[in-house]
């Protein structure tokens, strides 16, 4: 079929940002690619090596930082999913019947997450200070002593507290995205289903949750995606070794070491290596993931 002369042109517009993802995400990638199969002595390519690099990914130390990293990473996506989108959707769902002020609210929660993360880490590292945080001298003053913990210093609680503070930052996406397919949904179906009796509980969860099931799946991949190349927030709150105890260590940062922090000669073939099989990862995952969700729709 002949592409018409609007048609055809209306392309041309595409070729900036096309130029752009080949130039910082097509190039970098196959660049990785090509470093990873090689052994280096610094920046000196030095022989072909091939799976090498790979190899030493899964073997020794580094594959005791590698698993807890990613399981680091897995516990941040589920607690984005079960706690931060469905904050958003509760979010969603009560500016929705909302009449006034409805965009000042949706701009009051979208605001953290237009801010740098690293900005968010170290307010929140200020903020949870066990020594002269406001948050904790809050709960001492209202008398839960016991609850004024070093919220990132304690292993135990260090990891929760990364989910709640990303939570707090990005809630305002999903409920964005929600919020837009929430007004897509016709009015009539809830109409017509109360007027044959249904409690708002049955209209929420016969009509309006199904009919959010592909926006669900849009959150859900985000979040998977976000989540496993989290970086700049954990690298604030924890520094580049996931303190307390590699307690919120995450790949983002095991690939940080690898390339700057590890004093290796080969840091540039295990740090391509690294790369290479985290964007393996995600982009496998992610296709999985969009295919479960698929077929439960």
């Amino acid at each position: 079929m002949a592409v018409g002369p609007r048609r055809g042109s209306s392309y041309l517009f595409l070729v900036p940002a096309l130029l752009l993802y080949s130039l910082f995400v097509v190039y970098p990638l196959f660049t990785a690619l090509s470093y990873s199969v090689f052994s280096w002595k610094g920046t000196l390519r030095d022989g072909f090596a091939g799976l090498a690099n790979y190899a030493g990914l899964l073997s020794g130390s580094f594959l005791d930082q590698l698993l807890p990293a990613l399981g680091h990473n897995a516990l941040l996506f589920a607690g984005s999913v079960l706690v931060q989108n469905t904050l958003g959707l509760a979010f969603a769902l009560a500016l929705s019947r909302v009449r006034r002020g409805k965009r000042a609210l949706q701009t009051m929660f979208a605001l953290p997450y237009l801010v740098n993360p690293l900005v968010i880490g170290y307010l929140w590292t200020l903020l949870l200070s066990p020594t002269f945080g406001p948050v904790n001298s809050l709960l001492r003053g209202a008398g839960l002593e016991q609850l004024a913990v070093p919220w990132l210093g304690d292993p135990a609680t260090a990891l929760p507290t990364v989910i709640l503070i990303t939570t707090w930052q990005w809630v305002g996406f999903p409920m964005l995205l929600f919020s837009a397919a929430l007004g897509g949904i016709p009015q009539e179906y809830g109409e017509a289903a109360r007027t044959d009796g249904a409690g708002s509980w049955q209209v929420f969860r016969q009509i309006t949750l199904p009919l959010l099931r592909p926006a669900m799946g849009t959150v859900t991949i985000l979040s998977f995606i976000g989540s496993m190349n989290t970086f700049a927030l954990v690298y604030a709150l924890g520094g580049s070794n996931g303190a307390p105890a590699g307690a919120t260590d995450v790949l983002g940062l095991l690939f940080y070491r690898a390339a700057f922090a590890s004093g290796d000669v080969n840091a540039l073939g295990t740090s391509s290596a690294l790369a290479v099989f985290m964007f393996t990862f995600v982009f496998g995952s992610t296709l999985l993931l969009e295919w479960v969700l698929r077929r439960k729709a």
